[in-house]
């Protein structure tokens, strides 16, 4: 095994221990060492691939979120999908990371809490980590309203019903500990196809 590869694979084993160590000790009281200890590794090895704990957790949230972006451009390249498909499709591959990552999220969910207790804006952090996902979402209704797949929507609403399908996801996943969220999945797909628009309607 090349040497790239296998510093790679001690990343993800460092990221999933860390995550462990995240969830058992919270975001706050997790340390460097704890997490070196659960990687059987010292903090010297540690610092090899992070800097500090901050990194880790950032590098997390990063991982998934560009493997939403890729996930998002296979979809959209998919040129024989309607614009509803691809809003279906799209919403409901993020909820699906949102289950599997559910540690994750109850890390987030632990650092926005500690943020919101000092000084920070917790609603501009989130927000900037997920503009790329609002600006993905955007793009589809624009073009659906444009080749009127869908209704004449306001974009702004449309695109906040939609992510505050996400947010109730995220909430039912970290908060209320919901093993299996397919009911809010298929509350979002009939909303979805009520924005779309009767194509026999629309060819009379």
């Amino acid at each position: 095994m090349s040497i790239i590869v296998e510093h790679e694979k001690r990343r993800w084993e460092i990221l999933e221990n860390a995550l462990d160590v995240f969830v058992d000790e919270g975001f706050e009281n997790a340390t460097f060492q704890k997490i070196a200890d659960r990687c059987n590794i010292t903090r010297t090895t540690l610092y090899i691939y992070f800097k500090n704990k901050r990194e880790i957790f950032n590098y997390s949230i990063k991982q998934l979120l560009q493997t939403l972006e890729e996930d998002i451009s296979k979809i959209r390249s998919k040129k024989n999908l309607s614009i509803k498909d691809q809003l279906i499709e799209v919403m409901s591959i993020i909820i699906d990371k949102f289950e599997e990552n559910k540690k994750l999220l109850s890390v987030v969910l632990d650092y926005v809490s500690i943020k919101t207790k000092g000084d920070g804006d917790p609603d501009y952090r989130v927000r900037r980590r997920t503009v790329r996902l609002r600006h993905f979402l955007n793009a589809i209704l624009i073009e659906g309203i444009r080749s009127r797949e869908l209704a004449k929507l306001k974009i702004k609403e449309a695109n906040e019903a939609l992510y505050g399908f996400l947010e109730a996801a995220f909430f039912r996943l970290t908060i209320l500990k919901h093993k299996n969220i397919s009911d809010l999945k298929n509350a979002m797909i009939m909303m979805i196809d009520k924005m779309a628009v009767n194509q026999m309607e629309v060819n009379k």
